[in-house]
């Protein structure tokens, strides 16, 4: 068979940048077929998809990927350190797969490579500046980027590295791939034309941040330009029929609600959750009723909007540390969201590769037949963030969607 090719993906949701992206991979490696690991119904950075992740899947396999395989939710609501190992297990355990492509913000990749050398064995000086920098208050990321810095003693070589989102994925990704002693070859392709939090966009390139923004704010009218006919269509379907999840404020109620029943102690065992934060997240819960009021309560040097985001998405999902650290622990299964014709050749293939592995495409099966407690604890937990996903729906807010949607097939 001819060389594989992996991708890391959110898609939300997929536009003009995401299939540059696609083809240039495919293309620079010589690839003949392409895997996509793809986050679901919530995000990395502690929010919610626009649209579902049967949708997300139609739109991945309509322009150019061959198998969508989902990240399960206790990666794909993590850090980027166990987002980023958690799809990298996957591709991995695949074994078929030949490379892996992401997007950068620096072409530089031996600058990322280097950064993830010092992070995976993180050498006693480099332990030492980051716990100094820590102790001045600041945030993890940033008191990770400084120490990182002072230890490379290059300055202008490395600055702002490790403050580009892609960047940090990036170097995660290699980090992993180190950890893992995966053959799996990493590619970049520096970003294209608009930066991944960039509100402005080109005729035809803008960034998922850009693209949400404007639906948020209903100006729709260029939207047809940034994203491929299939991606627009199947948006444009998805609002008509009320089924957008605009953004996480959309739960904020529910949020507010959860955490207003937790006790301090509950509050405590939440991911991201340190050094006594949850006592002022328990009085904002008390003391507000809007996300956004939220937000601004509780942020600050230390705590950034987007940790306090997934602290309040773990609270409305009821994820805990105790299941963060099981899934760091457990070698996930391969759950299958949709295919075409050579995504049905390579699941044959992987199976004859590795026939131990858990493959789902009946999560009824998979349920009935499965006695690993670990993996259906992450598999109940993908089920609860599908159900709590269509709360936010204006209409038809089906539950057990993962028990009943068939796979795409195209």
């Amino acid at each position: 068979m001819g060389k594989v090719l992996g991708i890391v993906a959110e898609y939300n949701p997929f536009h003009n940048g995401h299939l540059y992206h696609l083809e240039k991979a495919k293309k620079d490696t010589g690839s003949s077929y392409t895997v996509a690991i793809m986050g679901g119904n919530f995000t990395q950075r502690g929010s919610a998809s626009l649209i579902d992740k049967w949708s997300k899947a139609q739109v991945a396999i309509q322009n150019g990927i061959d198998l969508v395989i989902e990240l399960p939710v206790l990666y794909a609501t993590s850090s980027a350190e166990n987002f980023a190992e958690g799809a990298i297990k996957i591709l991995d355990s695949l074994i078929v797969v030949d490379y892996i492509s992401f997007g950068t913000e620096t072409s530089d990749v031996e600058i990322l490579d280097k950064c993830a050398d010092i992070l995976y064995h993180e050498p006693k000086k480099y332990k030492t500046l980051l716990s100094h920098e820590l102790s001045k208050g600041l945030s993890f990321p940033k008191a990770r980027e400084n120490a990182l810095m002072m230890y490379l003693n290059d300055i202008r070589k490395f600055a702002n590295v490790l403050s580009s989102p892609n960047n940090i994925l990036g170097i995660e990704y290699l980090k992993a791939l180190k950890k893992l002693k995966s053959n799996i070859e990493p590619h970049s392709i520096p970003r294209y034309e608009v930066g991944y939090h960039d509100l402005n966009y080109t005729e035809n390139t803008a960034s998922s941040t850009a693209i949400r923004n404007m639906i948020k704010n209903n100006g729709f009218n260029a939207l047809s330009n940034l994203m491929p006919a299939s991606s627009y269509s199947i948006l444009m379907s998805n609002m008509k029929s009320g089924h957008i999840v605009s953004d996480i404020s959309v739960f904020e109620k529910e949020i507010i609600y959860r955490l207003r029943t937790m006790t301090t102690s509950q509050i405590a065992e939440l991911p991201d959750v340190s050094e006594g934060l949850e006592f002022a997240i328990k009085n904002a819960a008390n003391s507000c009723n809007s996300f956004s009021e939220f937000i601004n309560i509780i942020k600050s040097k230390r705590y950034t909007t987007t940790r306090i985001q997934r602290i309040l998405l773990y609270a409305l999902l009821g994820i805990t540390k105790k299941e963060i650290a099981l899934s760091k622990k457990t070698q996930p299964y391969v759950r299958v969201l949709g295919l075409n014709k050579r995504g049905k050749f390579l699941i044959s293939e992987i199976a004859k590769a590795n026939p131990k592995l858990d493959i789902i495409t009946s999560v009824k099966r998979f349920t009935e037949s499965n006695s690993n407690k670990s993996l259906q604890l992450m598999l109940d937990k993908d089920i609860d963030a599908t159900n709590i996903y269509t709360i936010g729906y204006e209409e038809d807010s089906w539950s057990n969607l993962d028990f009943t949607h068939k796979i795409i097939t195209l």
